[in-house]
């Protein structure tokens, strides 16, 4: 028996990529599952091939529908926030609608999610929440002014967490992935080190949540090189910028 088994996980940002695959992941470990994205055929199609998992849509942008989303899933033992997109913008083109909307759905919607069930679990003692940053939260990166910046927000929030749920009960965790293959990173036209297959990163996502180790950074060596990147001098990072 897995320490998933018979437990009920909240998905968020599940209708593709890393989230399907790491519902399919905790299906097979036994864990009842709660689907949500905007996207719902897509929630009903994977309702219908995974055993004990059921839908939510709703947009994480909507406070309203937030709400009425909480209120439908009742009680849960784990939160995985996985709601995020990305387009590729550089600063000399900037699009202030698209960065507003990258930071609306990867931070800004994580924080309207927290702010309705924190609260409850604190009250109830118990809780697992695991939130989904990104390598790119670590340093700033060429045509990266929303989705690194909202990354390194979703970062800084778990860190404020971790202090302010000592004691609680309640576990809160980051896990920052690399590259991963989606169509959000199919907009990249640079190599991308190391990029991984979704069930490969759901695989190490799994066993993050299966720990109680606050920050997990993969794959090795590319997230050591992205945290390194911090500790050098400025006039190596940025020479010939």
């Amino acid at each position: 028996m897995s320490s998933f088994d018979g437990k009920t996980y909240w998905i968020i940002g599940a209708s593709e990529g890393l989230g399907r695959a790491l519902a399919e992941a905790l299906s097979r470990r036994g864990a009842h599952l709660i689907l949500s994205a905007r996207n719902a055929a897509r929630l009903a199609e994977m309702c219908y091939k995974l055993p004990n998992a059921r839908a939510v849509p709703f947009d994480v942008t909507d406070l309203n529908a937030v709400r009425r989303a909480v209120a439908e899933v009742g009680a849960f033992d784990g939160l995985v926030y996985n709601a995020g997109t990305y387009d590729p913008i550089n600063t000399a083109d900037w699009n202030t609608e698209s960065a507003l909307a990258i930071c609306d759905v990867n931070y800004s919607g994580a924080i309207r999610v927290l702010g309705e069930t924190v609260p409850a679990l604190i009250h109830e003692g118990r809780g697992d929440i695991t939130l989904i940053g990104s390598l790119a939260g670590y340093h700033g990166l060429p045509n990266a002014i929303s989705y690194g910046s909202s990354k390194a927000a979703l970062i800084s929030l778990a860190e404020t967490m971790r202090h302010d749920l000592s004691g609680t009960g309640v576990t809160v965790r980051i896990v920052n992935p690399g590259f991963i293959k989606t169509r959000l990173t199919d907009k990249n036209s640079f190599n991308m080190p190391m990029l991984m297959a979704p069930e490969d990163a759901a695989d190490r996502v799994v066993r993050a949540m299966s720990r109680r180790r606050f920050r997990t950074d993969f794959p090795a060596p590319f997230s050591w090189v992205m945290r390194l990147i911090d500790y050098l001098p400025d006039i190596l990072v940025y020479r010939g910028k």
